[in-house]
């Protein structure tokens, strides 16, 4: 008799792990294993990215402000960190799926304009925009206080990768059979994706607390608006193209935590 099958060196969530770092960020994490159990944990783990790369974005703000920097100077960091943390992979996404959007062609053909290289002029635009929003919104809040402006980055970086959680749910088609949004399409169980939310949105809420008892609704707030427009831009692509994409979930990033930044601007005072 054969003996039994080694036991994998790592266990299904630290493979999980693995998968969010190594796919949602430039992090030297080595992503061992590609299956669908492996793409379900990395997408139940991804606002844990979102903590690890606000987090860092934060604290190149704050020093920047030590050393006598101002709100706007610290809004640029803040919004490039993430940016450069993943090679810009979701603009790039946001980008592309911008055009695809606005080319007004067939689904194939919109998904083929995705994929080329080059960024048309409706990616531009959004990006521009997109870009411009999370300054000043980043900016308004450093400008408030430095732990406002420290709670909207992180928030903001949880609730764009919480976006990936709730879009790779059970029932999400893929575009295409292949790339990374095939790989990770419907790996997530509905009610995996719903506890996600509400603990993430809970944590977030616990988390403006001790900047006074109006944060804490209004964290839960920028969260939960985040949540509501990504939804109806995640039904619209589908619509449109068939199913989700890796750019379709770049869009949804960037616009969750766009979203979630304008928000916290929108409602700093009660």
């Amino acid at each position: 008799m054969p003996p039994p099958p080694a036991p994998p060196p790592h266990g299904p969530r630290l493979h999980g792990l693995r998968f969010a770092f190594g796919t949602l960020s430039v992090l030297p994490v080595e992503v061992s294993r590609w299956d669908r159990e492996a793409a379900r944990g990395g997408m139940l783990c991804a606002p844990l990215v979102g903590v690890v790369l606000g987090g860092g974005a934060a604290l190149v703000a704050l020093v920047l402000l030590l050393l006598g920097a101002g709100p706007l100077l610290a809004a640029v960091a803040a919004a490039a960190v993430p940016a450069v943390l993943t090679r810009g992979l979701h603009l790039d996404g946001l980008a592309d799926t911008a055009d695809g959007l606005g080319s007004g062609k067939p689904a194939e053909d919109a998904l083929r304009i995705m994929k080329q290289s080059d960024i048309g002029p409706f990616g531009v635009i959004t990006l521009v925009f997109v870009l411009f929003a999370q300054v000043a919104a980043l900016s308004q809040l450093y400008g408030d206080s430095w732990a406002r402006g420290a709670l909207g980055t992180v928030v903001s970086a949880v609730a764009a990768r919480l976006a990936l959680t709730l879009a790779a749910r059970a029932g999400v088609p893929a575009a295409r059979p292949e790339g990374l949004g095939a790989a990770v399409a419907g790996v997530v169980p509905v009610r995996g994706a719903v506890a996600v939310a509400l603990a993430v949105t809970g944590v977030a809420a616990a988390a403006g607390a001790p900047l006074g008892t109006y944060d804490i609704p209004r964290t839960a707030l920028a969260v939960a608006l985040s949540l509501v427009v990504t939804e109806f831009l995640l039904q619209r692509c589908i619509r449109r193209f068939g199913g989700v994409t890796g750019d379709v979930f770049g869009a949804l990033e960037e616009t969750s935590g766009t979203t979630a930044l304008m928000a916290m601007s929108l409602f700093l005072q009660p």
